[in-house]
């Protein structure tokens, strides 16, 4: 009989969940740093201490294993477009100038999902994640004609200083803040969403 532990938890039952988080944070920063394809198994047991086997046991797969590693983006996604929708973009703003940070060990779930875009499954999930989240909110916003174009410019724009940021680790983004960006941030928003005084998008 498996004894119990001081919280009243099965001894194996803690140490099996605690293995399992282990693998995900180090499936992560694994993820992040070489993408998909340039990521074994072994390496994330190694990074653990543990038997590349555990890893099956507990995610079944590595397709698996990469799912459950980046459900942390769809779950930001959800936070974010859940407040109120004209301040959108500078919540996106805030969460790539906070959570991808230089100095991280784990980059944001998106930089583990951009080096994957290789593989066609992940590219195609990469698609449907900032096509009908980010892109989507932003496209809703959007005042004027060519409001397909412009929310997409806009969400490239976005993107991109989150690539420069944790990829190529440029100097100044690396150092800025959200205070920093906004005055420059209000005034691209304001050329590609629009506002008030130009004419709505037509159907």
């Amino acid at each position: 009989m498996t004894a119990p532990s001081s919280n009243g938890q099965p001894r194996h039952k803690r140490d099996r969940e605690a293995t399992r988080a282990a693998l995900l944070a180090a499936a992560r920063v694994r993820f992040g740093r070489e993408g998909y394809t340039g990521t074994n198994v072994r390496s994330i047991a190694q990074d653990v201490g543990v038997d590349a086997s555990l890893v099956f046991r507990y995610f079944g797969s590595k397709r698996k294993l990469f799912e459950e590693a980046s459900t942390e983006d769809a779950q930001a996604a959800g936070a974010v477009l859940a407040g109120p929708a004209e301040q959108l973009p500078a919540r996106l703003l805030e969460m790539i100038l906070r959570e991808e940070r230089p100095d991280s060990s784990v980059e944001h779930p998106f930089i583990a999902m951009l080096r994957s875009a290789g593989d066609e499954t992940i590219r195609d999930q990469l698609h449907d994640q900032v096509c009908d989240t980010y892109i989507a909110g932003i496209r809703k916003l959007v005042h004027g004609p060519d409001a397909d174009l412009r929310a997409e410019l806009f969400s490239a724009w976005l993107l991109g200083i989150g690539v420069a940021r944790t990829v190529v680790r440029s100097d100044a983004l690396a150092d800025t803040t959200p205070s920093a960006v906004a005055p420059y941030f209000e005034r691209v928003a304001g050329i590609l969403l629009g506002g008030d005084d130009t004419e709505p998008a037509s159907n």
